[in-house]
């Protein structure tokens, strides 16, 4: 199956691309949707693993999503290249088969179907992300609403010739409009609105409205979720929306989430958290791993790593909360944001303010950008000006700059150099995540069990089960998690194996497998806990990840907890068959068996 990654998909050829991947790849993929969006769409969900070793749910994960905004459609490429990194790279990568073998990816391609279909629409609209009317149902009566109004499939600018409009031609290129400077008069101005009707115009001015459907699907999670008032498009209440809602229970179903990237645009950045605080009330052993982990990210991709808090904010007073900060501050999973693609980068602009740039930045950047439309986009990234007879307003031009299809996204020719950029740095992700593996299983005979109460023939046992994590991160991932309890520690289980006797026993109404009161020579294995109980919670693990340097004064004293030895003593009969497990949520899961001499 071949992906086309020059182009961007509607819902149903996405659809059908998936699941013929998952027919032509059934050992390693599976789809599943995780709901249904506001219009009744599957927001799909693709697990990835080699099922023969073992099942995704016992392996550590990371999830990988994009287009949660409508028209950032470039987000559901950089998934959907990912996805065919690691499928066509299994045979012939020892790394991704060894993370084939170990981990398992979930991957979201789009979690904004009813927007992303907007945008890509024959006539589209850029809307935020859900298509749902908010805050309000009522459509508009009067004032401008944007669209593409002459019909030529893109929505552009107007500019309308007016001596006292705010905006002026470039004197270099015309095609250019620039702000006019503070006092200056004498010139050719213009005032310049987004592509759009105007209801009830009454000839004189009109307000522009907000789009109707003014959600934020990013804003509705349940981390320092704010009202309507403090953070626009946030929604109702947290997880009020379908999609944000089918994302949240998946991610919280699945435990083994240890790590998370969301896919946006555009800035060409790496976000890391905190959005809701500065670095300095973050916990410092999260901070240096978040700090060192970006550093890698950035070295791997070629773009910057920031901090949301400090370095990306849309204004200097205005806290952003989202997917981040809930996966990272609710549930202690490592996360970031892509924000992908950045066309100042391409026409050469490489040092720039990432966020003020938009608010104000020098005609020379204008003019680099120009030269890249012309030489690069075959002049389509910046529309010249055509005039045009607008129903309401009388003659206008349109034209000026194509924000959907070369700023929020690439054109065709490169997106995938773009998300090319990304699989190694999501398989190192994957590979730091922690993982159980065994140390030891062994079994001594102690002599025969004393007392009346063992079986005639019946032996006391010491099992020895010996777990490491060899991951690079703890088996708890962050400090976070154990701040907020959304981790255990190890737990360990011991149980017989006896799939007849037990099914026979629960036909029979009879009690738990292993409780001696319903226990029958012919009907079930004799099991008695001496030392230690049948399930235990043991300690989190240590990755190998280094905490300090070797010039530190004093040695690391968690060098050894990488590993730790859990021990039962048992009564039972020679010939038991025993089953034990060493499990963590975020670390995976180790099955075993053993008989019983």
């Amino acid at each position: 199956m071949t992906i086309d990654f020059s182009r961007f998909y509607r819902h149903d050829e996405l659809s059908a691309l998936l699941h013929d991947l998952v027919r032509d790849h059934p050992d390693r993929l599976r789809i599943d949707s995780m709901g249904k969006s506001h219009e009744g769409r599957d927001i799909w969900v693709l697990t990835l693993t080699r099922f023969a070793t073992g099942a995704a749910e016992h392996k550590p994960a990371l999830w990988v999503d994009g287009n949660i905004h409508a028209a950032e459609l470039l987000a559901s490429t950089a998934v959907l290249y990912f996805l065919d990194h690691l499928l066509r790279h299994d045979e012939s990568d020892a790394r991704v088969r060894h993370l084939l073998d170990t981990r398992a990816f979930y991957l979201v391609p789009r979690l904004c179907p009813d927007g992303a279909e907007l945008a890509l629409s024959d006539r589209p609209r850029h809307i935020r992300s859900s298509t749902r009317a908010y805050p309000f149902e009522d459509a508009p009566l009067d004032g401008m609403v944007i669209e593409d109004i002459d019909g030529d499939g893109r929505i552009l600018s107007m500019r309308i010739a007016d001596p006292n409009g705010g905006w002026k031609p470039h004197p270099e290129d015309s095609r250019l409009m620039i702000p006019r400077e503070p006092g200056e008069i004498g010139g050719q101005y213009y005032r310049m609105l987004p592509e759009g009707r105007v209801l009830q115009h009454d000839g004189v001015g009109f307000k522009l409205n907000p789009d109707r459907e003014g959600l934020d699907l990013n804003r509705n999670f349940p981390s320092d979720w704010r009202q309507e008032y403090k953070q626009q498009g946030a929604g109702p209440y947290p997880t009020s929306e379908p999609e944000v809602r089918a994302m949240v229970d998946f991610v919280v179903r699945h435990p083994n989430i240890g790590a998370a990237v969301s896919f946006h645009t555009h800035s060409g950045v790496i976000l890391r958290p905190m959005g809701t605080e500065p670095d300095e009330k973050m916990i410092p052993e999260d901070l240096w791993m978040y700090k060192r982990l970006s550093a890698a990210a950035s070295e791997q991709t070629g773009y910057p790593a920031l901090s949301i808090w400090h370095d990306f904010k849309y204004h200097p007073q205005q806290v952003i909360s989202g997917t981040q900060d809930w996966i990272y501050e609710h549930l202690g999973a490592l996360f970031w944001v892509v924000e992908l693609w950045a066309p100042n980068r391409a026409a050469g602009i490489d040092k720039y303010p990432f966020i003020d740039w938009y608010r104000e930045h020098p005609p020379e950047d204008d003019l680099k950008l120009l030269k890249w439309s012309d030489e690069v986009c075959g002049g389509e990234a910046h529309v010249s000006w055509k005039a045009y007879e607008h129903p309401q307003l009388g003659p206008v031009e349109i034209g000026g700059w194509d924000r959907m299809n070369f700023w929020r996204n690439p054109p065709a020719a490169l997106r995938e150099a773009e998300v090319a950029r990304f699989p190694g740095w999501l398989k190192q992700l994957a590979a730091i995540l922690p993982r159980l593996e065994l140390v030891e299983l062994s079994v001594q005979c102690l002599g025969q069990a004393d007392g009346p109460i063992h079986p005639t023939g019946a032996r006391h046992y010491l099992i020895r089960f010996a777990v490491e994590n060899s991951g690079y991160l703890p088996s708890y991932v962050s400090r976070r998690a154990l701040e907020r309890k959304t981790v255990r520690g190890l737990i360990f289980e011991c149980f017989p194996k006896c799939e007849e006797a037990t099914h026979s026993l629960a036909a029979l109404g009879a009690a738990d497998p292993i409780d001696e009161g319903s226990y029958h020579p012919q009907m079930r294995p004799y099991l008695r806990f001496l030392s230690g109980t049948q399930r235990a919670e043991g300690p989190s693990l240590e990755g190998h990840a280094a905490k300090q340097s070797l010039q530190a004064f004093l040695p690391d004293r968690g060098i050894c907890a990488h590993r730790h030895l859990h021990q039962w003593q048992v009564a039972a009969l020679p010939g038991t068959r025993l089953e034990v497990i060493a499990r963590s949520e975020r670390a995976g899961l180790i099955r075993s068996e053993l008989c019983l001499d």
